[in-house]
């Protein structure tokens, strides 16, 4: 399993990161611009990734102010868990760790922890952007 992740500290309360996290129609605002084709609800996101896949994901678990744990609702080019852990560093900044872990083979490995990695560092700068 490969596992990549991202952190941030962001200047807000545990429960505000954690309520805009857990809706994934919030989720659109995070993506880089090589995702179109975007469409969402509370517990779902689909979406195409340019040049590369589409992609559907559900959220599986949600513990409140502490993690949300999204995987594909459909048949994904390989197995992954996408996992936002959320830990409180104050009343009013949260760190937010984003983790990817992705069942990649050698050749996968190679083509996609780069992209993987940059999606990562981005979602978590993206959120410290619009939440602070």
């Amino acid at each position: 399993m490969t596992v990549i992740q991202s952190n941030r500290e962001i200047n807000r309360s545990v429960q505000d990161v954690y309520q805009f996290l857990a809706d994934f129609n919030n989720h659109e605002q995070l993506m880089p611009e090589n995702i179109y084709n975007w469409s969402s609800t509370n517990d779902e996101a689909r979406f195409t990734i340019q040049n590369m896949a589409k992609l559907a994901l559900k959220v599986d678990k949600r513990i409140e102010n502490e993690e949300i744990v999204a995987s594909p609702s459909e048949k994904a080019p390989f197995d992954l868990v996408l996992r936002w852990k959320l830990t409180p560093i104050s009343d009013t900044v949260t760190k937010a760790d984003f983790v990817i872990e992705a069942d990649l083979n050698m050749m996968m490995k190679m083509l996609a922890s780069g992209p993987l990695q940059k999606l990562a560092d981005y979602q978590v700068n993206k959120l410290k952007e619009i939440l602070g």
